[in-house]
This record gives structure tokens, C-alpha cells and sequence, in this order.
């Protein structure tokens, strides 16, 4: 009697099914949680947004496709727009860039002339009260300027300045105080405050150059006063031109 352990047959015959060793199962990878999406036009929109969109309404109001109303309008929408989807239709009917066809000639170079001194900064805010405030000489002038005027008198002489932005515009708050813009000749000025018991006086103009920068004072004045008008003689000759991108 045989008493050998009994032999896998598969071990004598090479070409016997094999069975494939068992593989530890594991557990898909999780998927990334999706990002909350937001409709675009409820987005909320940026001064670079604005900024580009009166760049649009400029190059169309030199180009004809907008009248002097229309573009007034259209601008003063621009910026009391909180969202995209107001921007949007400001500019639907316009071409979103400007012709390739007809590009702007590169200006002469300047003659050399005396060196300048550094331009000031000054605070956006100027606030005075029972005092005076002064902005004026060879300051930057950004794309916002808040004067507080209570009791007091603030002056902001924008004949000298460097525009750093296409559009400046200047918020007013005159209590019992009064508050004087000054602008060059050679830009645009418009005006949307209120008096309440006193005046808000704004002299507007529109420049013949409609790459030139554009002031616009809104605010009120509640038993107080503002004043807003060009310089005689005084013209603006240092700004930056910001160009559409694309």
C-alpha cells in the first residue's frame, strides 16, 4: 500500500490552467468636491471692469457711433454699475475693440526740456473740518477722490497733476463747508451732485480730445457749496492712456 501524499496533477503537466493569484481590492480614489459655481452676470464687478468698459464707450464716441448724450449716459451708468450683467448691455451694440485699420499715430517725441520734480502722493480722502484741506501742485491723481467738508473748506486743483486713471471721479460731502475743483482746460468735466440748502455748481465741458481724461464730481452739498471748473490757461500735458487689451 502506497502511502505518498497524493500529487497535484497540475504540477506534472506545465500546461495544466493555472490560477491567478488573488488581487487585494481597493477603493476608488474620491473625486474632488465640484467648486461652487455663480452665474457671470451676477458677479460682482471690478473697477478694472469699468475701467474697461468707458474705454469701449470712449473709442466709440470718437468714432460716431455714440453722440455727446449718449455717451454721458452710457459713462454714468458704467460706474453706478455693482455688477456684470449691468456692464453688459452698456456696450452691446458697440465693437469690443478698436479698429486694427485706423491705429492712433505715436506722438512726437518731446523736446528736452527742464527736469520735473517727483510727483506728491496724496491720501484719496481729503477731510476738513472747522479747518481747510489742499490737494493742488504736481500730485498723482488716481481714479477716486473723496472731499469731506464740514465747517470747513477743502481745495482740490487738479491743473498740475498726473492723471494715472481715464476717468477721476470726485465723491463731495460739503456740510456747512464748501469744497472748489479746479481742472486744465483740455479735459472733460461733468457733474451729478445736489444742493440742499446751498449749491452745487459744476461748469462742464468736453474735451476735443477724446482719449482725454475725464473728471466727474458727484456728491451734495447741504448747507454748503461746490464749485467745479476749468483753469484759463492751464493745460494738462502728463496722463496715462490705458489701451484696451487684446
Amino acid at each position: 500500500m502506497d502511502n505518498s501524499p497524493a500529487q497535484d496533477p497540475r504540477a506534472q503537466d506545465p500546461t495544466a490552467e493555472r490560477t491567478p493569484p488573488a488581487v487585494p481590492m481597493t477603493k476608488p480614489a474620491a473625486k474632488p468636491a465640484a467648486k461652487p459655481t455663480f452665474a457671470e452676470p451676477e458677479l460682482r464687478a471690478s473697477d478694472a471692469d469699468r475701467e474697461r468698459v468707458a474705454e469701449v464707450l470712449r473709442d466709440a464716441f470718437a468714432d460716431g457711433r455714440l453722440d455727446v448724450v449718449e455717451h454721458a449716459e452710457r459713462i454714468e451708468a458704467v460706474y453706478a454699475a455693482k455688477t456684470l450683467g449691468e456692464l453688459e448691455p452698456l456696450t452691446r451694440d458697440l465693437p469690443a475693440h478698436r479698429p486694427a485699420a485706423a491705429p492712433r499715430p505715436a506722438p512726437a517725441p518731446a523736446e528736452p526740456g527742464p527736469r520735473l520734480p517727483p510727483a506728491r502722493d496724496y491720501a484719496p480722502t481729503a477731510v476738513a473740518i472747522f479747518g481747510g484741506a489742499t490737494r493742488k501742485g504736481r500730485w498723482r491723481v488716481g481714479s477716486r477722490i473723496k472731499a469731506v467738508a464740514v465747517f470747513g473748506g477743502v481745495d482740490i486743483d487738479l491743473t498740475d497733476a498726473v492723471f494715472e486713471s481715464p476717468e477721476v471721479v470726485i465723491e463731495v460731502a460739503a456740510v456747512f463747508g464748501g469744497v472748489t475743483v479746479k481742472v486744465p482746460e483740455n479735459v472733460s468735466l461733468h457733474g451729478s451732485g445736489v444742493g440742499i440748502f446751498g449749491g452745487f455748481d459744476v461748469r462742464e465741458q468736453t474735451a476735443d480730445d477724446p482719449y482725454a481724461p475725464v473728471v466727474r464730481v458727484r456728491g451734495a452739498a447741504i448747507f454748503g457749496g461746490c464749485e467745479a471748473r476749468p483753469k484759463r490757461g492751464k493745460m494738462l500735458k502728463e496722463w496715462v492712456r490705458r489701451q484696451l487689451e487684446g
